[in-house]
């Protein structure tokens, strides 16, 4: 489809009216689009938009959801589990999203787009960081910081979009100019059904990519995918070696660990690409912090070390913590993932013992049982109170109690963060008390 340069003439509807929904409602009132009709599933948030009359603007948005130019959808909405799921199949391909609305109404910005399972959020950061110590204007948006549409674009700055596979599902027109996929593993299989629409949903960032835009991969899988959709960009392949090489250079404990070599090597060779030499580039990094909730070392006392990677919702981002402590006491569980594999063979030596939690403890202890010692605890508070027990028996090893769930939230916490802050606050409180 040819894109349209005047969009405000097109008629919208903007389903579902949460942080991103509302973002794309904002941008049309100062941008003096008129023709749009907002809905969300909710009911109370439909009271909370429309007051007395919200029934009224339900009547309405179902009379003109069939007649509408484009549908934008929020991140995260299925079609098939919507209420009206009828009306959004019919008009399939009005669908789009947040992201794809600003390149339709930003033709001509520079973007960098990183999407990949794990380390999405730290790698835009560490970019964000790297281009502004750098002093290249930069700013971030998409499914880490503002909604994309929030972004003040009049000091033409580079985009950073961190993309997750929902907003990639129904997009249509993203197109960067740098495009990274960082990682491919089992998540929200539940979501997409099959790892093939999974892996599909990220692959459309290079889609609609030009012969001069960069397509940044490292992995042989996707390559080949990349090359048997015929994709335009030039191909920069990822070799984590590189960084291996100048890793002693780092003057950043966090950023030495083993877990960001992936996404370092990835903004390695972006910082190159972007005429960022080494020295400045390792100079850069010495000042970069960690994301709250990624393996954030943010306690110590006496001999042990307390780490909270809520954020690691499936094993595969629970291993990378696994892999780089020992004498680990583990806090694991919560709403599994499916389709996730627990393999811990390799790493099981760096294991004390495994603390269950969650509403799902018997799914976890299934995968663990007769591979690492268990307790059942149920909850966060539990798990503690046994571990500040348990390393009594350890005054003289160095111990890591993690926060590592390998699982999602929503069983017991509104959200990661959630849980990795109710985690941080009874560990302080409980350090006191046992100490």
């Amino acid at each position: 489809m040819k894109m349209n340069s005047d969009l405000s003439k097109k008629s919208f509807a903007v389903y579902g009216l949460g942080v991103t929904g509302l973002s794309v409602i904002d941008y049309f009132n100062k941008n003096h689009f008129k023709n749009y009709i907002g809905w969300d599933d909710n009911d109370k948030i439909l009271k909370k938009r429309f007051g007395r009359n919200f029934k009224k603007g339900k009547k309405l948005f179902l009379k003109k959801i069939n007649n509408v130019d484009f549908i934008v959808l929020s991140p995260g909405i299925k079609v098939e589990k919507t209420k009206l799921k009828k009306f959004l199949i019919k008009n399939r391909r009005k669908i789009i999203t947040d992201i794809d609305l600003f390149y339709m109404l930003n033709p001509e910005v520079k973007t960098i787009v990183v999407t990949g399972t794990n380390g999405k959020s730290t790698s835009c950061k560490i970019i964000e960081h790297v281009l502004r110590k750098n002093k290249i204007k930069a700013l971030i948006g998409g499914n880490i910081g503002k909604p994309i549409l929030s972004l003040n674009l009049k000091k033409n700055p580079l985009i950073i979009i961190e993309a997750s596979s929902f907003q990639l599902f129904y997009s249509r027109f993203i197109r960067p100019n740098y495009a990274l996929i960082l990682n491919i593993s089992n998540d929200h299989l539940d979501w997409h059904n099959s790892r093939d629409n999974y892996i599909n949903s990220k692959l459309k960032i290079f889609a609609l990519q030009k012969k001069n835009h960069l397509a940044f991969i490292n992995n042989k899988m996707l390559l080949k995918k990349f090359r048997s959709n015929k994709y335009l960009g030039k191909i920069k392949f990822i070799n984590t070696e590189k960084i291996k090489k100048i890793k002693s250079k780092i003057n950043n404990d966090y950023l030495k660990l083993d877990l960001n070599e992936e996404n370092l090597s990835f903004v390695y060779e972006l910082s190159k690409v972007l005429k960022i030499n080494e020295k400045s580039f390792l100079r850069s990094l010495k000042s970069f912090k960690s994301l709250d909730h990624r393996h954030e070392v943010f306690y110590k006392k006496n001999n042990m070390i307390f780490i909270n990677d809520s954020k690691a919702t499936s094993f595969a981002a629970s291993k990378f913590a696994l892999e780089g402590n020992e004498n680990i006491f583990w806090i694991v569980g919560g709403l599994p993932k499916k389709f996730d594999k627990f393999s811990i063979n390799n790493i099981k030596k760096n294991i004390i013992k495994t603390y269950i939690i969650g509403n799902h403890m018997n799914t976890f202890k299934k995968y663990l049982i007769g591979k690492v010692k268990i307790s059942l605890s149920g909850t966060l508070q539990n798990a503690l109170i046994s571990i500040f027990n348990d390393v009594r028996k350890f005054q003289n090893k160095k111990i890591t109690v993690l926060l590592s769930p390998a699982s999602a939230s929503y069983d017991q916490f509104k959200n990661f963060e959630d849980r990795g802050s109710k985690f941080k606050k009874l560990v302080k409180n409980y350090a006191k008390k046992y100490s």
